[in-house]
């Protein structure tokens, strides 16, 4: 079957809606993920709240973004995402404008749960399917580059809230954040995105994972790829709170340990850079395993506590960015556009929970174990990941297994 090559005018459409997106995550993960992580000493400083529940207030909204999760999907699949991102866009800001405002701590985590529902309707998981509804099988590519977009979020948003902090305050850094959702993010969603869907997937879609559909929606292959997703899940999100604390550990100064977390964030660029340029000679399964087996690498050398730390935090960046990137293409490559929307939001449901649920735990583990201990409990669960995508490949490469499409 021969297929038309898309014309000049829908590469650029294409283009501009992926660059619109990109901007977009960087907002929005820096107006709710990443936000607590630089103003939460100052709020529980200035209001005398306890940092617990300043900092609790993002897991709060996790929660709610995973409980929302599935409806979300079901949403896209039926209207496309521009509604769903433009309404993200008002709960963020909204929330933010109640984190500015809140003048005790019921209204502060109030305003989070607010912030939640944007999460939930306008983070990766939302963007992914937005993208799979619009492209099909052929969105493959443009997760990816999504992903290279918000791989700067921390990046430009933690000096950004810094300086507003120190200009306007932590109140005037979240109002900002409010009207760059309002101001910026809403009219971007409504202008650059298409009203409705483009159709179900493809025919050359359709053809290609029709033969393999009753096999990959098999109870398996679904069981193993969401427990694997949220595995991922819990250890980048409990690193991300952690990771000083456990160089901290190990002898190192507060400014060293800043220096070499700052490894993170470039080497999950680096790698979702390089995914990029070879993504179209190998399934996405191989993405996966490259991620679980780097995370596994960089984790359990911290464990050990090797003298090459700057190379166990790259393996970690490197695989955690893989990470994003195969959670939204290797699902598209294994089920098909036909019901993506409503998939990716099954599978966020689990892994937003956990993520929500991680800090705490982790918190906990290092307050009973040391950060030694808690990097042990990690490194298993990293060690289980591996073993799990492994089982995953195996079954779809068995003999006679079909599940396997072509990569686009």
């Amino acid at each position: 079957m021969s297929l038309v090559p898309p014309s000049t005018a829908v590469i650029r459409r294409r283009r501009t809606i992926v660059a619109a997106l990109g901007v977009t995550q960087i907002m929005a993960w820096g107006s709710s993920y990443y936000l607590p992580a630089v103003i939460a000493p100052t709020v529980a400083a200035e209001t005398g709240w306890p940092l617990a529940w300043v900092v609790g207030g993002l897991s709060l909204g996790l929660l709610i973004a995973g409980l929302i999760s599935p409806y979300v999907g079901a949403a896209i699949e039926r209207r496309g995402g521009r509604s769903v991102l433009a309404i993200s866009a008002v709960f963020i800001g909204i929330g933010q404008i109640g984190l500015a405002t809140a003048p005790n701590l019921i209204v502060y985590i109030a305003a989070w749960l607010v912030i939640g529902l944007g999460m939930g309707a306008g983070l990766y998981d939302a963007a992914f399917a937005t993208l799979g509804r619009l492209y099909g099988h052929g969105a493959r590519s443009a997760i990816t580059s999504l992903t290279l977009f918000g791989g700067f979020a921390s990046t430009i948003c933690w000096p950004l809230s810094a300086f507003l902090m120190g200009e306007i305050g932590w109140r005037g850094a979240c109002l900002t954040y409010a009207a760059v959702q309002l101001l910026i993010a809403l009219p971007l969603y409504l202008l650059i995105l298409p009203r409705g869907v483009a159709g179900s997937a493809g025919q050359a879609d359709q053809n290609m994972v029709m033969a393999s559909r009753p096999r990959t929606r098999s109870t398996p292959v679904m069981v193993i790829l969401a427990t694997t997703i949220t595995l991922a899940a819990v250890i980048s999100s409990t690193l991300s709170v952690h990771l000083l604390t456990v160089l901290q550990a190990n002898g190192m100064a507060l400014a060293a340990a800043v220096g070499l977390g700052a490894l993170v964030g470039p080497s999950q660029v680096g790698a979702r850079a390089i995914e990029m340029v070879v993504a179209r000679y190998h399934h996405p399964i191989w993405t996966k395993v490259v991620s679980v087996g780097c995370v596994a690498i960089g984790v359990s050398a911290l464990w050990m506590g090797m003298p090459i730390v700057p190379l166990a935090l790259a393996f970690y960046g490197a695989g955690i960015g893989l990470e994003s990137i195969a959670r939204g293409t290797l699902p598209l490559a294994l089920f098909g556009a036909s019901g993506y929307a409503r998939l990716m939001g099954r599978l966020a449901m689990p892994s937003l929970i956990a993520q929500a649920a991680a800090p705490s735990v982790g918190a906990l583990l290092v307050e009973q174990l040391g950060a030694h201990g808690m990097l042990a409990v990690l490194s298993a669960l990293a060690l289980v990941n591996v073993v799990l995508v492994g089982g995953l490949a195996l079954l779809l490469f068995r003999p006679g297994a079909t599940g396997i499409e072509p990569v686009s």
